[in-house]
């Protein structure tokens, strides 16, 4: 069974990603966006040894998937995935440690209130633009990633959010939920937007939405501390009442293959 932290991800790309490239292999789910051959955050295989246990079988049929489109591509493995020998087999498969990132959850329970002179509204299909191209320049996110973008505002498992200074868009944030499960993403703030925040405003409102929706629970990740330092982003997950669960490796097929979502 694939656990909440893994679930709500894993469902949000492949509702992100609908219409592209996309395979199930060994309980996996294999995701690809071919306009971005380095990406490992768009060209991933999900929950591998979660549902049922890998087989180096299963990671040649994954690595044939991917190659077979001209892409790098990632394994994020969890500390739960089996068989224990996994990272081993990755590792003889060649595959290279990238930056891990931790997994978060909390309860569904009302949000610390957000310091902020901010303004954030959740947005329909109508402004879907702006949740966009916010996002795709405040993360860095290659262009082609915006028409995608584009369509979650409105669509079915999602509510967006952005954050206004006056009327100008200034931030981003994202909610999909799944089977009682709320995960957060697409969280972004412009340079000149930042530390006013904006944030922790979102978060609040997607927990506050989650809250409405149902969910059991609320998940969400970012990279984990660096040299014993936690980023922003990890700073305002904890903030917002965030628990982390665990630290999760990302493998990578090749010295090309990136988790930043930056490199197409």
């Amino acid at each position: 069974m694939i656990p909440p932290a893994e679930l709500g991800e894993l469902e949000a790309f492949r509702s992100l990603l609908a219409g592209q490239e996309q395979a199930e292999i060994g309980g996996a789910l294999c995701t690809c966006l071919e306009a971005t051959p380095g990406s490992a955050l768009f060209n991933r295989a999900l929950g591998l040894g979660l549902a049922e246990p890998a087989t180096e079988a299963a990671l040649d049929e994954i690595d044939a998937f991917f190659t077979g489109l001209g892409l790098a591509y990632g394994i994020p493995l969890s500390p739960a995935a089996q068989p224990a020998e996994l990272p081993e087999w990755l590792e003889a498969h060649n595959f290279r440690r990238g930056y891990a990132w931790t997994k978060f959850a909390r309860a569904p329970v009302p949000p610390p209130r957000p310091e902020t002179d901010l303004r954030v509204v959740e947005i329909g299909a109508d402004r879907a633009d702006a949740f966009a191209d916010v996002f795709v320049r405040a993360y860095g996110t290659p262009e082609v990633a915006g028409s995608l973008l584009e369509r979650l505002p409105g669509s079915d498992g999602w509510r967006c959010f952005v954050a206004f200074d006056g009327g100008e868009p200034a931030a981003t944030g994202a909610l999909f939920v799944t089977r009682k499960v709320g995960w957060l993403g697409a969280g972004g703030t412009l340079p000149e937007f930042r530390r006013r925040g904006a944030q922790g405003a979102l978060l609040a409102a997607r927990i506050e939405a989650g809250r409405e929706a149902g969910c059991e629970t609320l998940v969400t990740e970012t990279g984990e501390p660096k040299n014993g330092r936690a980023g922003g982003s990890y700073r305002n997950i904890v903030r917002a009442g965030f628990e982390p669960l665990y630290v999760r490796q990302n493998y990578l097929s090749s010295v090309e293959a990136d988790t930043s979502g930056t490199r197409a």
